[in-house]
């Protein structure tokens, strides 16, 4: 790792770093997107055939009830038991945030209340690399169930074989995802934002993947709403001298296994930045002066996941402002927050946790406020509305206002 100082140039770009978008990706992601829009699924089988190296039929596409039978011959009656507890973890934690209608009523007969209801649908990204997302599928879908949306479409690139894992398959089965299909990439944002033949647009897309697939949902948020831009995984742990070095490294090498992640340690013992500059190769370390600037560095990076990783971290834990996530404590790695805890691990990155939180029930409903108000509460307010009304010159408000006595 690097050791980088606090006035540094270089922590300064850290600070103010965005999702990097390079010119040639936004074109070639407005390209994609553009033909999908005017081609469909001819598009679809494209760009399918280009970069997942399969080409498949329209009807291919969509997953059959056949494949997903085949996909629970390819799992073990194990990995079935241990969703479970997932599935039981994740359910808990959202069930917390859910928000009911309400109105309030005063003496003059004004009403007001707020009617939340699920969206309509929601598409669902799920990444496939060289292993299969499965954790992903099941830390989108249950906060959408839980919302109650009514139809949840799951996209995942297919493999040379023109399938889909079938550990993603049987947890999406599992948890009643109503449509499932072969399509990856920009092209999965786009088919998912403007519709084709075979696939019907959705409200809003969810999920991580990678640079092209969120500079697909930045370029159709407008078209449809989007959860956040997450990109790359990114970790900042913060320790101290009575932390143990072995957890320090141990949970850095964790998180740089993933492509393209940007760790960092905040220390304020210098013998233990040395201990770990040698044993983790990639990321920065940063001195503090004590733990309350190491928290203060922290909301700067605002980083996706942040590790406390001190024996009292709630002494510091009032300070933290800007984190997807917040770990707390020697024994709260963030692998335990990827597949177990309860709150989705799609969360924030590149410094956009300073306004975007992680993956809540909020991002599956949508609020209608309601107004209902009586002659005498019309009346009552009829003086204070025609000033400002008069201020911007709308005559036709105040008549519409007036009319009614």
């Amino acid at each position: 790792m690097k050791l980088i100082r606090l006035e540094s140039k270089e922590l300064s770009k850290i600070f103010e770093r965005g999702l990097y978008r390079r010119r040639s990706i936004t074109e070639k992601v407005s390209k994609i997107l553009e033909d999908v829009r005017n081609l469909g699924d001819t598009a679809l089988i494209k760009y399918t055939k280009k970069f997942d190296k399969i080409k498949l039929s329209p009807k291919q596409l969509k997953v059959t009830e056949s494949e997903i039978s085949s996909a629970y011959q390819n799992v073990s009656t194990d990995f079935i038991d241990v969703l479970k507890i997932a599935f039981s973890n994740v359910t808990k934690f959202y069930k917390r945030q859910l928000r009911n209608s309400w109105k309030i009523k005063d003496s003059d007969g004004v009403i007001l209340g707020e009617k939340i209801s699920p969206l309509e649908s929601v598409g669902i990204y799920v990444p496939a690399g060289l292993h299969p997302y499965i954790s992903t599928v099941y830390m989108t879908v249950l906060p959408a169930k839980i919302a109650g949306v009514k139809r949840i479409v799951l996209c995942s690139p297919p493999d040379k074989s023109g399938n889909i894992n079938p550990h993603i398959l049987v947890v999406a089965n599992l948890l009643k995802v109503d449509e499932i299909y072969k399509i990856g990439g920009a092209q999965a944002i786009a088919a998912l934002a403007f519709g084709t033949k075979m696939i019907p647009k959705v409200s809003k897309i969810i999920g991580p993947g990678n640079i092209f697939v969120t500079e697909a949902k930045r370029q159709v948020f407008g078209y449809v709403d989007i959860d956040m831009l997450a990109g790359p995984t990114e970790l900042v742990v913060i320790a101290n001298r009575f932390t143990p070095p072995e957890l320090v490294v141990s949970d850095l090498l964790s998180q740089a296994e993933h492509p393209g992640s940007l760790v960092f340690l905040v220390t304020t013992s210098k013998g233990l930045a040395k201990f770990v500059k040698d044993k983790v190769h990639q990321g920065y370390i940063i001195l503090a002066k004590n733990l309350n600037q190491a928290a203060d560095i922290a909301n700067e990076i605002s980083p996706e996941h942040l590790q406390i990783l001190i024996r009292s971290p709630y002494r510091i834990l009032k300070r933290i402002r800007n984190a997807g996530c917040v770990f707390l404590g020697l024994f709260s790695p963030v692998s335990v927050g990827d597949y177990m805890a309860g709150p989705s691990h799609v969360l924030p990155t590149a410094g956009t946790a300073k306004f975007f939180s992680g993956l809540n029930i909020r991002d599956f409903i949508k609020s209608v406020n309601m107004v209902s108000y009586s002659k005498k509460a019309l009346e009552r307010i009829r003086d204070p509305l025609e000033k400002i009304a008069t201020i911007e010159g709308m005559t036709k408000h105040l008549d519409s206002v007036k009319v009614r006595f």
